[in-house]
C-alpha cells in the first residue's frame, strides 16, 4: 500500500471536496490478492437488467442494486431492499422506491468488491469527524451499464448536475468500450466548475464529498455504430445511519 496515493486521495478530499485517482494509485491500494481475479469481477457487468424506472424512457441503462453494512468491524450484506433518493437529488427519477436485481453472490462476496469498500472505509472514516462517525456506515453499491447506440447517447447521470444525499461517493470505472466522451465535472454548491477529467482506465476513480460538491458526467458515444459501445462503472455511497 502506497502512503503517497492514500495521503494524496485524503488532502484532496478535505481540501477541495473530491478526488481523482488514477488506475495505478487505486492500485496500489489495493491488495493484489484482491484483483488476481479482476476479470471474472468485471465480467458480472455482463449479466445487469434494463433499469426499467427511467423516466425519460430510455433503454440506455443496465443496473443491479445491494446493500452492505460496513465497519471497523467488517463487511456484511444487508437483505434485499429498494434505493430511495427524493426528488430534492433526483428530480428525474426519484420519490418512489425502485427495486433493482441484487448483486451476484459471486460478486457482493468477491475479493476485489470487499477491498474497494475496505479502500472506502478506511478513506471515508477517516475523514469524518470523530463525534460523526457511525457505528456502522449504510452503503448502496450500484452496477451500472451505460449503452451508447446510433440515436441514443447514453446518459450515466440523466439528473444531470447532482449530488446524491449522502455523505460520500465512490465512482469507479470498471470498463470502457468503444466510447467517446463520459468526462466527469465537479462543482461547488455555487455550481462553479471546480475541476474535470475522465475515467479511462479499470479502476479509474472518483471520491466524492457529496455534502460539499455536486457532479455530473458528459453523454456518451459510439465510436463505432456497428459495435456494442458501452460504459460500466461501479458506484458506492456512503451515508451515516
Amino acid at each position: 500500500m502506497s502512503p503517497t496515493s492514500t495521503n494524496s486521495i485524503t488532502t484532496s478530499l478535505r481540501n477541495d471536496g473530491f478526488a481523482w485517482a488514477s488506475s495505478e494509485q487505486v492500485r496500489a491500494l489495493l491488495p493484489a490478492a484482491a484483483l488476481s481475479d479482476w476479470q471474472a469481477f468485471a465480467s458480472s457487468w455482463n449479466d445487469l437488467g434494463v433499469d426499467a424506472y427511467m423516466a425519460d424512457n430510455g433503454r440506455y441503462r443496465r443496473r443491479r442494486f445491494s446493500a452492505f453494512a460496513v465497519s471497523a468491524h467488517g463487511i456484511a450484506r444487508k437483505p434485499p431492499q429498494p434505493h430511495y433518493q427524493s426528488r430534492d437529488y433526483n428530480p428525474l427519477n426519484g420519490g418512489i422506491e425502485r427495486w433493482f436485481q441484487p448483486f451476484l453472490d459471486s460478486t457482493a462476496d468477491h475479493p476485489a468488491l470487499r477491498a474497494i469498500l475496505q479502500l472506502c472505509f478506511d478513506t471515508f472514516h477517516g475523514l469524518t469527524p470523530v463525534a460523526l462517525r457511525p457505528a456502522s456506515w449504510h452503503v448502496e453499491c450500484h452496477q451500472f451499464r451505460i449503452e451508447a447506440r446510433v440515436g441514443e447517447d447514453g446518459q450515466p447521470t440523466p439528473e444531470g448536475l447532482h449530488r446524491d444525499g449522502v455523505d460520500w461517493v465512490l465512482v469507479m470505472l470498471i470498463t470502457r468500450e468503444n466510447i467517446a466522451e463520459g468526462v466527469t465535472s465537479i462543482h461547488d454548491t455555487a455550481r462553479k466548475l471546480l475541476g474535470r477529467f475522465t475515467l479511462t482506465e479499470p479502476l479509474d476513480s472518483a471520491f466524492v464529498d457529496d455534502g460539499r460538491v455536486y457532479h455530473g458526467v458528459t453523454p456518451v458515444v459510439p465510436l463505432d455504430p456497428s459495435r456494442p459501445a458501452y460504459r460500466d462503472v461501479l458506484v458506492a455511497t456512503f451515508r451515516r445511519e
